[in-house]
């Protein structure tokens, strides 16, 4: 029998979650069947994905006609809902990886509005609601890692509300992320209050940044009349994201390593893991799990979409794979900021981006919320 490249990846010390949910897949079974047959261990969402559950199906109609009859007829009061019913069954199913990993995985994501991404203190208290109504030890709500989301994420932390940190993808916001994480443990101890509790998660954004630098450097090529140079650039595309990834792991590295978090961990803290997200291959013509097969590491989650589930369930190859070539991936940055391409730049327009993309999504949902 030939082995399941999901199994193999978690003996490598990644965990792999699935970047997807509906209630279909719940009352269907298929989820309990991945967590049997693939050892998922977590599951994370976001508006997109609620809003093409929702309106691709007719599973929700039954709790929708009940909400309307109780005269519930506020579209975001209906989403959530909706929303909060597919997050507490989907926690259920996880609950025994919860209590077998000891709290390391079994996870369920839900997300803060997007709207709120630059206002901390709804952000804070939309987050208290969500966990309060939702109810369950093994859920991480997501916040989104913007400049006013930061202090969001110590102050959850330190009262003991689970945080998924997303839309990461620069390697300085994701030192503030972490740094936020402790800062919210810090507090905590301050209080006599327990750390082996609390739960957080990285979310740091892969196929994305190729995506913006593979334009970039394509329009770079339209400019240029050097044959030499055309070469130079046309090497550089589908490598910024990898190069990227691999250098914000160093940095968590760093970070376990350190004294900080040592403190920390001496009173029961457990690590702020590195998730990847955004893992699907955009590019058709690059490998279809070249950010999967190149950023195997332990301490780490890897979310994976459907199709690139499926993907490495069919044909995956891993093996340790992060901290490789660490000097190739300097090599590349700098490139890059030779070429004119500034990582800076480009990760704080995929952060703008990353908001208003799922602003939109909740938007979509509203909409379609209010015509049923």
């Amino acid at each position: 029998m030939s082995s399941n490249p999901l199994i193999e990846l978690q003996k490598l010390g990644q965990s792999v979650w699935f970047d997807n949910i509906s209630r279909g897949m719940i009352l269907s079974g298929q989820l309990r069947q991945m967590i049997e047959e693939d050892g998922l261990s977590g599951v994370t969402s976001n508006p997109t994905i609620f809003h093409k559950a929702i309106t691709d199906s007719d599973d929700y109609q039954d709790d929708m006609a009940q909400a309307a009859a109780r005269g519930m007829t506020d579209p975001e009061e209906l989403f959530y809902a909706l929303a909060y019913r597919d997050i507490q069954m989907a926690a259920d199913c996880f609950r025994e990886v919860y209590d077998t990993t000891q709290g390391i995985d079994g996870y369920v994501s839900i997300e803060v509005s997007p709207h709120l991404a630059r206002d901390t203190e709804r952000t804070i208290s939309q987050a208290r609601r969500i966990a309060a109504t939702v109810g369950r030890q093994n859920v991480l709500i997501k916040v989104p890692a913007t400049e006013e989301g930061i202090p969001a994420i110590q102050a959850l932390i330190a009262e003991g509300i689970n945080v998924n940190v997303t839309l990461l993808f620069a390697i300085e916001r994701y030192e503030q992320a972490a740094n936020a994480y402790l800062g919210g443990l810090e507090a905590r101890a301050q209080q006599g209050k327990p750390l082996d509790s609390v739960a957080s998660v990285a979310s740091f954004f892969v196929s994305r940044v190729d995506t913006m630098v593979d334009g970039l450097l394509e329009d770079r090529v339209s400019e240029t009349q050097s044959d030499s140079e055309v070469a130079q650039l046309r090497e550089l595309l589908g490598n910024a994201a990898v190069a990227n990834a691999k250098l914000a792991y160093r940095k968590y590295r760093e970070i376990l390593s350190a004294s900080r978090f040592s403190l920390l961990k001496n009173q029961g803290a457990r690590p702020q893991r590195v998730l990847w997200a955004s893992t699907s291959t955009k590019n058709p013509a690059y490998n279809d799990l070249i950010y999967v097969e190149e950023l195997v590491g332990p301490d780490t989650v890897t979310t994976l979409p459907p199709a690139t589930y499926d993907a490495l369930k069919d044909h995956g190859k891993v093996q340790q794979t992060v901290e490789r070539d660490i000097d190739k991936a300097e090599d590349i940055i700098r490139k890059l900021a030779d070429f004119g391409i500034s990582l800076d730049e480009v990760t704080s327009r995929l952060e703008v981006d990353g908001v208003k993309r799922f602003a939109d999504s909740h938007d979509a949902i509203m909409s379609s919320m209010a015509s049923r």
